[in-house]
């Protein structure tokens, strides 16, 4: 069975596990799995994980002057997947012998064919030809001892791996999330952006707090969080109920898919090598970008359908990614509604603003240390300061610690009350860390099922060139469609794309940063959100939408976001590539 038919079992099963079956999407996912490593062939498994070791040979030349033992020096320019050796430019007697291969004197008379030989593992000797490859003998054996493992090794792998990359920054941020909606800080946000901008201009100001709030809290959360000050608007002005919705709803879903600590840009960045900072930077960007243009036409939809206020009908079953915190919001909420006592705007966006400015700041210096012919001991220095402090785990708990001192300090929180909000909020947080690592376990099956090999031979795939993000923003689409979760449709893709990116970025033939195709992957995550989404439920009837108001509200103003984020993602690599 050819690595694409496996790939597309193996999304059946998470798609029929989450729509038909009803099963967790960690169940789903862990099913998925387990599934694709059980009828991938140990063969494909061993090709994957040799890949990024081979040197393939692909120019040769036999000349000059014999090394200092007589052996005449072939010089084989490298198409190598391996970051280690790409630097190489030529294949000499001493590389090969690093590779473990004897070496033999060129055989006379043939330039062309009589090439510098070697003596193959098993002991025989041939000379050097055009697509020859090389490969040290411990990283084959190493690769076939993994193709040996039981399939539920290479799930458990991939689960581990995904939970070291995340499992600290997303339980950081569920305790943000928690400490902001209970200390009053959340409220803090918004009222202060209602106050800025004006009733006139509410829609904004639901838009800048959706955005802020989404970056550490859960979509869905945010959801419950502001839709009662929309309807308190609406009671009070009569109108823009629409608008109102579709603010709160394009401004908490563009952040949700491209800026982390949300567990999928940041397991899309973690799989595709993206540095957090980068990740934080661009989706910040163009989520902003993307955002004003969905307004626009949220302000041209409220022109054209007056949704009225109707009784709350009752609310369907919160998304798994955060379904502790979700039920537990309106509580929240009315906590910190009881209470005046907020804390100041600039503290109640410390815990947000901070760790991403300590992150960026890292990726900033480190950047201007390269540039820098000789760098100041002042940048340096600062460079060193932001290598610690800038640590993407580091940034998180500072964000973290400041969080929960501002619930102790506002809500005068004793430690058995602090205790049991970290306590909710972990369990909630564990709730996500499970269904991003079981995601990333998916992906790694998916990847060693050598799906970028199979590609390939309908078409030069990594020549695709700037085709690579439409490619990248098709396959989420068609998964988010098709199950319903943006996060899992992003764990899906990158599982696809990745292998095909990442040896790309590896060699330098991608032609732009890979921050890119992370973006992409998350603005393909939007579209499209229909009965099958469990945040459509969510936000229909919360806001007593019914379904077609749903569909040409909330539905529509998330596929007018995830175009323009390609066209502007595509615009912005062919102009400033990054690569």
């Amino acid at each position: 069975m050819n690595a694409i038919a496996i790939v597309l079992i193996g999304m059946a099963v998470v798609v029929v596990s989450i729509l038909a079956l009803r099963l967790h999407a960690f169940l789903a996912l862990v099913l998925g799995a387990l599934v694709v490593a059980c009828l991938t062939p140990g063969e494909a498994v061993r090709n994957q994980e040799l890949r990024g070791e081979l040197l393939e040979v692909s120019a040769r030349d036999v000349g000059g002057p014999p090394d200092h033992v007589g052996i005449s020096v072939l010089e084989v320019h490298l198409d190598s997947r391996n970051p280690s050796v790409s630097r190489l430019s030529v294949l000499d007697a001493e590389t090969l012998r690093f590779l473990g291969f004897a070496v033999n004197r060129s055989v006379p008379g043939d330039p062309l064919v009589g090439m510098t030989s070697v003596v193959t593992a098993k002991g025989e000797t041939r000379a050097i030809g055009f697509n020859d490859v090389f490969v040290h003998p411990d990283t084959l054996q190493a690769a076939e001892s993994l193709a040996a493992k039981p399939a539920i090794a290479h799930v458990a792998t991939g689960f581990g791996n995904t939970a070291i990359k995340i499992g600290i920054l997303i339980a950081m941020a569920a305790i943000i999330g928690t400490c902001l909606l209970r200390s009053g800080a959340a409220e803090r946000i918004v009222t202060s952006a209602l106050d800025w901008v004006g009733e006139k201009r509410a829609g904004v100001a639901f838009t800048a707090s959706g955005f802020t709030l989404a970056i550490p809290v859960f979509f869905d959360t945010v959801f419950y969080l502001l839709i009662p000050l929309g309807k308190a608007l609406r009671r009070k002005t009569g109108r823009n109920y629409t608008l109102y919705i579709m603010a709160i709803v394009l401004g908490g879903t563009m952040a949700h898919s491209l800026v982390p600590p949300t567990p999928g840009p940041l397991l899309v960045a973690a799989e595709l090598g993206v540095d957090l900072g980068a990740m934080m930077i661009g989706g910040l960007m163009l989520g902003v970008a993307t955002v004003v243009v969905g307004y626009q036409y949220a302000r041209w939809a409220n022109n054209r359908w007056d949704i009225p206020l109707r009784d709350e009908e009752e609310q369907s079953e919160p998304e798994e990614s955060n379904a502790d915190s979700q039920r537990d919001s309106d509580d929240h909420v009315a906590t910190a509604n009881e209470n005046t006592n907020l804390p100041p705007l600039w503290l109640a966006l410390l815990p947000i603003l901070l760790p991403v400015l300590l992150i960026g700041g890292g990726t900033a210096t480190k950047l201007a240390v390269k540039k820098a012919v000789e760098p100041t001991a002042f940048l340096e220095g600062l460079n060193a300061t932001f290598a610690a402090l800038g640590d993407k785990n580091i940034a998180l708990i500072i964000g973290a610690a400041i969080a929960m001192l501002t619930l102790v300090i506002y809500k005068r929180a004793s430690r058995k009350e602090l205790a049991e909000a970290v306590q909710k909020s972990l369990m909630a947080g564990g709730v996500i860390i499970l269904i991003t690592s079981a995601g990333g376990a998916f992906g790694h099956v998916l990847r060693q099922t050598d799906i970028a090999a199979e590609m390939q031979r309908f078409g030069q795939i990594d020549q695709l060139g700037i085709a690579l993000l439409p490619l990248a923003f098709l396959i989420t689409t068609i998964v988010r469609t098709a199950q319903g979760s943006a996060t899992v449709a992003m764990i899906t893709a990158v599982g696809i794309i990745g292998p095909i990116v990442t040896p790309m970025v590896a060699d330098g033939t991608l032609p732009f940063h890979p921050v890119y195709i992370a973006l992409a992957i998350g603005c393909g995550s939007k579209p499209i959100s229909w009965m099958n989404d469990s945040g459509f439920w969510v936000i229909g009837r919360m806001s007593g939408m019914t379904e077609a108001e749903t569909l040409k509200t909330s539905s529509m103003v998330m596929i007018v976001m995830a175009i323009t984020g390609l066209v502007l993602l595509t615009a912005a690599a062919m102009v400033l590539p990054l690569a």
